[in-house]
């Protein structure tokens, strides 16, 4: 039950943003860190992982959205804020605006 919770707060958070944000004009700012080595100067778009577990920490100015799917699809699992980590065992790729 309290799974359920965390994943319906999570796709909650994932819409009211993808409405609440307006659509950027350029690469978010800052770089992205996707574990063990891809970095990601001022991401634009979806970044698959290399290895599982996912981990990912966010030093963009942006939003990053953990997908479970590769290629951005399937379920937004994660919402990582700016500044914000994360490590997710069924997270596939991450979308950044």
């Amino acid at each position: 039950m309290r799974r359920l919770a965390t994943v319906l707060g999570t796709l909650a958070t994932a819409a009211t943003m993808a409405i609440a944000l307006p659509t950027a004009a350029t690469a978010a700012t800052g770089t992205l860190f996707i574990a063990p080595n891809q970095t990601v100067e001022n991401p634009s778009g979806c970044y698959n992982a290399q290895i599982f577990p996912l981990i990912l920490r966010n030093e963009t100015n942006e939003y990053a959205l953990v997908h479970d799917g590769s290629n951005c699809t399937g379920q937004v699992i994660a919402v990582v804020p700016p500044g914000g980590s994360t490590t997710q065992e069924f997270g596939q790729s991450v979308y950044v605006a």
